[in-house]
């Protein structure tokens, strides 16, 4: 018998109010929503298709995120409580980065080469992750979100307000549609 599917959650498109909220911090109250979330955030992001989802992405005033870079070409999603870039390093790198609430727009990004980050785990367990390359990107680019930061906010205004421009063009012919 086939697993019924997951009705993955709607993600929420700039210019939303909501994305530019800074994220409260999970409490252990919290968790059992997060828990009951959870699969359909992951459906959504994986529906994307994309590599990271933040709560406020879908909606959710809380500080949390999942990760999934699929090594092997298989889940191996990473859930992000209260995530805290703990190191970075002076090195810094550019690398494409996309978003899902900006579906379609790419810019350079530089960011530190390699960061440390701590969180905790659904069982309320403190974890650590040293990280360079493509996962180090996603976690600052995800933890940002848990700030009311966009990839775009790293642009020139220049740039971040062509694609900003185009978001809302592109939302209006949507609503229209």
């Amino acid at each position: 018998m086939a697993e019924p599917e997951i009705d993955p959650l709607p993600i929420l498109r700039a210019p939303d109010a909501r994305l530019k909220s800074k994220t409260r911090r999970v409490r252990p109250d919290d968790l059992a929503e997060i828990r009951a979330v959870l699969p359909r955030m992951m459906a959504a992001m994986y529906a994307a298709p994309g590599i990271g989802l933040a709560a406020p992405q879908v909606g959710l005033n809380l500080r949390f995120a999942v990760i999934d870079l699929m090594p092997d070409d298989k889940p191996a999603p990473i859930t992000l409580i209260n995530p805290a870039v703990e190191q970075v390093s002076e090195t810094l790198t550019t690398r494409e980065e996309g978003c899902l609430s900006l579906p379609g727009h790419y810019a350079g990004v530089t960011r530190p080469e390699r960061v440390v980050v701590s969180y905790e785990d659904l069982d309320g367990r403190k974890q650590t992750i040293e990280a360079d390359g493509l996962l180090a990107t996603c976690l600052q680019h995800e933890i940002d979100h848990l700030d009311g930061i966009l990839f775009v906010d790293h642009l020139s205004a220049l740039k971040r307000n062509m694609i900003m421009r185009k978001m809302a063009k592109e939302n209006r012919l949507r609503k229209a549609g």
